[in-house]
């Protein structure tokens, strides 16, 4: 029988106690010498501290990363794009200021990231299993952090395990963000196709493969030769290398099962209403999920709050493009709706 999660980088059974001692060991500083020393001006100490669990989730033990500098702040779950992508190396860059009013969790995904590396899915990820997944580390954070609700915000991929709880376990967030969301994917790969086309109509190659695409995709390459003219067109050479081709078909032998899933997704039928607070953020120049189709949905989606922000200077990774901005939205939002 498995303990219900095993600690890793000398995590604390509570996150308080580790707390208590990152206070008293960020509290001393080094002294050199036995002469009297001129002391710096006095410098705000961090008392943040990273802890990494590993809980059973799904029958696979999964990373979970808690940034926090007091447990007691609401909880805030990135659930990352792909799927099979990880958005803890470098999440400082777009949380720095929302750790002063969040606890950050970041969740590797199955078949992702640090998960991938402790223990591969023994089994074929799918939409389905990867939803349940996702309520299992809900739960799991409520418990250990010991929180009724929680924040929720999905980039891209992620927006379909945070719509389902959305629609499943509205009673669990206290708001969720959709940044860059999948909402008809079907329909945002054909709109993505057409200015491919357009685009590249003066370049032999890209037309001929793009001309071999149809939908639903019939085969891995169908799809890689999609995204291949999508990142060049946005400036990423790298797309037309055999090292790029090669790296995608093996991230398609276990992703582009889930990835014909997503395609049929369709919110605007499926989920017409919902019962928490939602706010969009979508990036102006973003093609890969439609700017347009995410607009439309907004229009029509009735929630008890919502709310739309369009990022100006983004495309597909707003929290990449323009980190700043992306952060001070959700503190406004959330500012916002607190005294409204």
């Amino acid at each position: 029988m498995h303990a219900p999660y095993k600690q890793a980088e000398n995590a604390p059974h509570t996150m308080i106690k580790k707390m208590t001692l990152a206070v008293l060991f960020t509290a001393l500083f080094p002294f050199y010498g036995c002469q009297a020393q001129t002391m710096p001006e006095a410098q705000a100490v961090s008392t943040e501290v990273t802890t990494t669990l590993t809980p059973d989730i799904g029958g696979i033990q999964q990373v979970v990363e808690i940034k926090t500098d007091d447990a007691s702040k609401p909880v805030l779950l990135f659930l990352s794009g792909g799927p099979g992508s990880s958005m803890i190396k470098g999440a400082d860059a777009f949380t720095n200021r929302l750790k002063s009013r969040f606890t950050i969790v970041q969740w590797d995904q199955r078949d992702a990231g640090k998960t991938l590396k402790l223990n591969p899915s023994p089994t074929q990820p799918s939409v389905a299993q990867m939803e349940k997944d996702t309520y299992q580390v809900i739960q799991f954070l409520r418990k250990e952090l010991k929180q009724e609700k929680i924040y929720l915000l999905g980039s891209s991929w992620g927006n379909v395990l945070g719509f389902y709880i959305v629609k499943n376990h509205p009673e669990l967030l206290h708001a969720y963000f959709a940044s860059n969301p999948v909402v008809s994917q079907l329909d945002s790969e054909k709109e993505l196709l057409k200015t491919l086309k357009l685009h590249f109509k003066d370049n032999v190659l890209a037309s001929q493969e793009l001309d071999t695409i149809s939908f639903p995709f019939t085969n891995d390459e169908s799809m890689f030769y999609l995204r291949k003219w999508l990142f060049y067109k946005d400036g990423k050479e790298f797309a037309t290398s055999a090292g790029f081709k090669k790296g995608f078909l093996e991230w398609s032998t276990t992703w582009s099962p889930v990835w014909n899933e997503v395609m049929n997704i369709d919110l605007p039928k499926t989920l017409k209403s919902v019962d928490c607070p939602v706010y969009f953020f979508v990036g102006k120049n973003d093609i890969q999920t439609s700017t347009r189709i995410t607009q439309a949905y907004f229009e029509t989606l009735k929630a008890p709050k919502k709310g739309l922000l369009l990022f100006e200077h983004s495309g597909h990774q707003i929290h990449q493009d323009e980190p700043a901005k992306f952060q001070e939205a959700i503190i406004k939002t959330l500012d916002a709706a607190a005294n409204s």
